[in-house]
């Protein structure tokens, strides 16, 4: 969010700058620890943090559970209704604060639950709080998923520090798997696996969270590749898929600067978005991206580039190999699409899923850029 002006006291001041994350991730994943990472790493940064508590454990705690309750979904309607609430609360609360910078962290969010049902029960869950699956997802700024130490780190799981885990190995890997495939098609959802020591994983976590904050600058550091027309009902079925609708807008800009927004979401339901690029190398650029209200992002297509058309296209959502990949795919193509993958560090080795199949790289070609297939008109 940007900084707005208010009035106080008889005097304007700043309200201030307010960023809501999760973080998520399956069972013994270092989730605890995170959180006191973030608050000593963000704190020492300038910012405010706050910390909405893990609903579940409140609620498990207090008596109300799926074995407590009349059913599975009436458990999920109470633990839905109240993360929303608190998420309110805690919203509410930091407009108010006297404070330029202020980190909402959500010891899980909203879509946790959804790791815990069948499609029928999320519909219902859904109905009862009066929310879409994509606007309740993508509310967050960013969400960053802790993998269990079952996968990759299993000597290192147990369930003697927690009380209420009781998940075996396996089972712990399984809902690892059900917990990311909740989160995706979110913008900005980030894993965090353990091909690291768990300090380094720590370490990265920080990392992945001062880039979607800005500090020190927003880099975004990514590859593009040309790929062959994916097998669309294969991704489509994938539970670690999610497809969203996408359409791009570019606006006039002047000094190399590419300043666009877009429409992103599925089945009527969207949240748009005001995206700045500056370039700095090839592969890196400066990014600056704020949320529009509808009513923002329909005012703003009046600045649209005459020059440009939009861009449309369908966005497969794919997360594997511990890693977030976005395909795209044009409906002027009908033998190719592109894959994105951002990174960390420009030399980062990347693995692919056996299920796509890679063309050639085209990070540094002009030619498959949206802005120049826009200019296309195609």
């Amino acid at each position: 969010m940007q900084m707005e002006e208010r009035v106080m006291s008889g005097e304007k001041k700043k309200s201030p700058s307010i960023t809501k994350i999760v973080i998520t991730g399956g069972p013994c994943a270092g989730k605890t620890t995170g959180m006191s990472w973030i608050q000593n790493a963000f704190t020492e940064r300038g910012y405010t943090v706050l910390f909405v508590p893990e609903t579940a454990t409140s609620l498990i705690s207090g008596g109300v559970a799926p074995w407590t309750c009349g059913s599975n979904v009436d458990y999920q309607k109470c633990q839905m209704k109240l993360q929303l609430v608190k998420e309110q609360l805690f919203e509410h609360a930091a407009r108010s604060m006297d404070a330029e910078k202020i980190l909402i962290v959500c010891d899980r969010g909203a879509l946790d639950n959804r790791a815990y049902m069948n499609d029928a029960e999320f519909a219902e869950v859904m109905e009862y709080v009066g929310e879409n699956e994509v606007e309740l997802r993508d509310g967050y700024d960013a969400v960053f998923h802790l993998v269990t130490a079952a996968k990759g780190a299993a000597e290192f799981y147990t369930t003697a520090n927690n009380a209420a885990r009781i998940e075996s190995v396996e089972e712990a890997s399984a809902l690892d798997d059900k917990l990311i495939a909740a989160w995706t098609g979110h913008p900005h959802l980030r894993i965090i696996d353990n091909a690291s020591d768990f300090e380094m994983k720590m370490m990265r976590l920080i990392s992945e969270i001062a880039v979607v904050l800005g500090e020190p600058r927003p880099f975004e550091i990514e590859r593009k590749y040309l790929i062959e027309y994916p097998d669309i009902d294969m991704l489509e079925n994938l539970p670690n898929c999610q497809k969203v609708e996408v359409i791009q807008t570019y606006l006039k800009s002047e000094n190399g600067t590419e300043l666009r927004i877009r429409q992103r979401g599925r089945r009527g339901h969207y949240i748009y978005f005001e995206t700045r690029k500056e370039p700095v190398s090839s592969v890196k650029r400066i990014e600056v991206e704020r949320r529009l209200s509808k009513d923002e992002y329909l005012e703003r297509l009046m600045d649209a580039d005459p020059e440009r058309r939009q861009i449309r296209k369908d966005r497969y959502c794919l997360t594997e190999n511990g890693r977030y990949y976005e395909i795209d795919i044009y409906p002027f193509w009908s033998d190719k699409a592109i894959l994105e993958i951002e990174l960390m560090s420009p030399d980062e080795e990347i693995q692919f899923p056996s299920m796509l199949k890679v063309i050639r790289e085209v990070t540094d070609d002009e030619n498959y850029k949206n802005a120049a297939l826009a200019s296309r008109g195609v």
